[in-house]
């Protein structure tokens, strides 16, 4: 192999490469970029065998072939380099990477110890909004759970209808469902009518939300047996589904909340991120009391005291004092994107419903459960 790439070109895609391999890997060849030369260009490839990436990036290719080299030590002496073009050579084991006047030689693992990864068929895509798509990761994916054992909670659930697209996820706690119009068009599956489904891990959302920051492209989705595909430009990101029944969370969004309030969305996360300091560290409780004409916000903490502050609000139903925690409430306040976000409500033990008010484009709905302190 001999090429010569440009510094931007080759750090940009090397930079894409970062969250998909993990540092501390048993299998040592994950640790590695697949990196083959051919004419016109060089193509990378990476996995973790959960989640694998592949894109392209133009270079000038006097010598094709296939090495694999280490990600993130490659990205770290190609980010260091000068602004100038970078050769690139191999003798088998080693690669010989030189810009300017510095030159390199790092190991290199056998290319057939890289695994074979699924590429998508091309039948029976989906062409999807890039940049709604990625709303609807930000508005949901801080609603998986970290928790391991539930492991069909450790992603959101992908809903795709024939002019509609929705994403939910849940940690048991808080719910977020976000849905959005899309153009109507044969689903997933190729015909019309019919509803895909697939659990999209945790990992997978994070990386396809950094690759729909680099691009407001079309994604175009297909859905195999046991891998999802999303094509964005150049790039490929595939992803093994998650194996089980998602929980139905239709069931879980309260439909006789009675109560309602309008909130200045900043004004009410100013007022819960002042509270909060106040606030049990392991809880992060802090109580809402609803009353006519105002809500105040209170906290205390055994070690530390305790906050209260008062916000006005059009509300003349009764008394109700519910306890939320407090970053449940920041992470939906932080992604409704509206002035104003509504709470409805109907006592201190059944769940709470917040929406942005006068949302154009999408739905956002979250529920949240009340906390017994």
């Amino acid at each position: 192999m001999d090429l010569v790439v440009k510094k931007v070109d080759f750090l940009r895609e090397l930079q894409m490469f970062q969250g998909i391999v993990e540092r501390k890997n048993t299998i040592p060849i994950l640790a590695n970029v697949l990196l083959t030369a051919e004419k016109g260009g060089i193509q990378l490839l990476a996995t973790d065998l959960e989640v694998a990436l592949e894109s392209r990036c133009e270079a000038s290719v006097s010598k094709p072939g296939t090495i694999t080299i280490p990600a993130k030590k490659t990205y770290e002496i190609v980010k260091a380099l000068p602004n100038a073009d970078i050769r690139i050579r191999d003798d088998k084991t080693s690669v010989k990477l030189s810009a300017d006047r510095f030159e390199s030689r790092i190991q290199a693992l056998p290319k057939e110890d890289f695994p074979k990864i699924p590429s998508p068929s091309g039948k029976g895509s989906a062409s999807l909004p890039g940049e709604t798509l990625r709303n609807m990761i930000a508005k949901t994916q801080f609603a998986i759970t970290s928790d391991d054992t539930r492991y069909f909670l450790n992603g959101a659930l992908f809903v795709l209808e024939a002019n509609r697209m929705s994403l939910v996820a849940t940690d048991g706690h808080r719910l977020a469902l976000v849905s959005a119009k899309r153009e109507k068009e044969k689903s997933a599956k190729g015909k019309k009518g019919d509803t895909a489904k697939a659990i999209l891990p945790k990992k997978t959302l994070g990386e396809l939300k950094t690759l729909l920051g680099e691009s407001n492209n079309t994604v175009e989705y297909e859905q195999g047996e046991n891998h999802l595909f999303f094509t964005v430009g150049s790039r490929v990101l595939t992803s093994r589904m998650i194996d089980a029944q998602f929980p139905s969370y239709e069931r879980v969004i309260p439909k006789n909340n009675d109560k309602t309030i309008e909130f200045e969305r900043d004004r009410l996360a100013s007022a819960v991120k002042r509270v909060a300091l106040m606030s049990n560290e392991r809880s992060r409780a802090i109580k809402l009391q609803m009353q006519k004409g105002t809500v105040e916000i209170t906290s205390n903490s055994p070690d530390f005291g305790d906050a209260r502050e008062q916000l006005s609000v059009d509300y003349s139903g009764d008394t109700v004092e519910v306890c939320f925690n407090a970053h449940y409430l920041l992470d939906f306040l932080g992604e409704a994107e509206t002035n104003g976000v509504q709470l409805e409500f109907k006592d201190e033990t059944n769940q709470a419903v917040m929406k942005p008010v006068g949302v154009d484009g999408y739905d956002y709905t979250y529920v949240i459960m009340p906390m017994r302190v």
